[in-house]
């Protein structure tokens, strides 16, 4: 049913430059997705157009150069760096005689090949079912009546409009289990809230080293490699940061320029780490010369998933590939960290990182001196579990003489949990 074809097919690339902005493609990027898909590119065909024609895309003429490059070079498959209505690829594909493939096509497919878990697999089978339903026709140009005769007479749908009925009933089962999954990732942030658990989120361009940043920071093995969309499905894992505690780090799809909206709409419940974190941290290829673009595109997609007020610290990577860029952090007039320039392929950096860290999720901090009698030994109990004392001594009544350094949020679930008394046994605040 869906348009899948194996590795190793030969494929002519077809890209276009047209005068308006937001129609505009990157050629580079189409050649890193058809070679993420395991597809050989052997011929290229490009020109520049003021708009997109209906029947074609292209004018007749390189409709025609398409053509003859297929059949000179024995390719599989076109492979276009545009969105096809379904009545283009038809068309286009009348021409070439062999199949014809958009830019939302090529992404789904790179998707299928990634997925590894049960909610990915379901996800991208979502945006595939939604992208073909409209192109069904396809596969279906006879339209014939299903047989009759006796025993054998049915609804009198089409071939086309049965499969049509069927791929309905499979998006809204899909739908379903989806919404069964996005109860249980609410569960799981719910608990993570109730504790307090502080959520990072590493968003940024496809390719531009989120998962080794993963990896480096939490030994989780993650799958990584110099691909686009080499993750797919989300991973957690629990960092520990000094004065801050425990936190939660995501490792998400990375964005991409005109992501199919299908796309977007299918991994609602996986990006939906990304619109709840506490912070984003936004990894950006600077070896790469079109990072300006990479970055508006990243912001562009997480207005889009309603993530865009979240707070940003934006990770400078593979400074490995700049000459003469040492580990830093940059600070606004505040002293705030903004941005922090780290190899995370060569682990330069990283104490630098989990500085900035610390100072983002950490800077409500508190810092007092108590005086504890001996009838709150449960409170003492508590700071020593989470580990903020950083002196204490015995006063000659008996009393505790502690000083402490935690998260305003811990001292609010001290005074919730343990003891109502807690502002009256502070001395003194630093």
């Amino acid at each position: 049913m869906f348009d899948r074809y194996e590795a190793g097919e030969q494929a002519v690339l077809v890209h276009l430059e047209f005068p308006d902005e937001s129609s505009r493609e990157d050629l580079h990027e189409l050649q890193m997705l058809v070679s993420s898909a395991g597809v050989q590119a052997v011929g290229l065909v490009t020109g520049t157009r003021a708009s997109p024609t209906a029947k074609l895309f292209v004018g007749t003429g390189k409709a025609d150069e398409i053509a003859q490059q297929v059949k000179a070079l024995g390719a599989d498959v076109v492979i276009f760096n545009h969105a096809l209505t379904p009545s283009q690829e038809r068309n286009l594909e009348k021409l070439c005689q062999c199949r014809v493939l958009d830019r939302t096509g090529l992404i789904l497919d790179i998707f299928a090949q990634r997925a590894r878990t049960h909610e990915g697999k379901l996800q991208v089978e979502l945006a595939q079912l939604k992208h073909i339903s409209t192109r069904l026709i396809r596969g279906w140009t006879h339209l014939e009546r299903q047989k009759g005769g006796i025993g054998l007479r049915g609804p009198g749908e089409t071939q086309l409009e049965t499969d049509r009925r069927l791929l309905r009933a499979r998006i809204d089962h899909i739908l379903k289990r989806l919404q069964k999954v996005q109860k249980q990732r609410e569960q799981g942030r719910r608990a993570r809230t109730r504790a307090e658990i502080p959520t990072v989120s590493l968003v940024g361009y496809t390719n531009a080293g989120k998962s080794t940043l993963f990896n480096t920071l939490t030994s989780a093995g993650v799958y990584a490699a110099d691909q686009l969309f080499a993750t797919l499905d989300p991973t957690l894992r629990k960092i520990q940061l000094q004065d801050v505690g425990p936190a939660i780090l995501a490792d998400t799809v990375g964005f991409i320029r005109h992501l199919p909206h299908d796309l977007v709409a299918a991994f609602k419940a996986t990006l939906q780490e990304t619109q709840e974190a506490d912070l984003l941290l936004h990894v950006v290829d600077y070896a790469d010369e079109q990072y300006k673009d990479n970055i508006d595109q990243v912001n562009l997609v997480l207005d889009e998933i309603e993530a865009g007020d979240v707070p940003q610290l934006m990770i400078c990577n593979k400074i490995d590939q700049l000459p003469g860029v040492e580990p830093h952090i940059d600070r606004d007039e505040e002293g705030n960290p903004v941005r922090v320039w780290i190899s995370a392929q060569q682990g330069l950096g990283m104490d630098l990182l989990l500085q900035a860290l610390t100072e983002s999720l950490g800077r409500s901090m508190v810092e007092f001196s108590l005086r504890i009698p001996p009838k709150e030994g449960k409170l003492r109990g508590a700071l020593y579990r989470m580990k903020c004392i950083s002196s204490e001594t015995y006063a000659e009544d008996g009393d505790w003489l502690v000083d402490v350094r935690m998260p305003v949020k811990d001292w609010h679930q001290l005074e919730k949990h343990v003891t109502s008394n807690l502002t009256s046994y502070v001395i003194n605040k630093h």
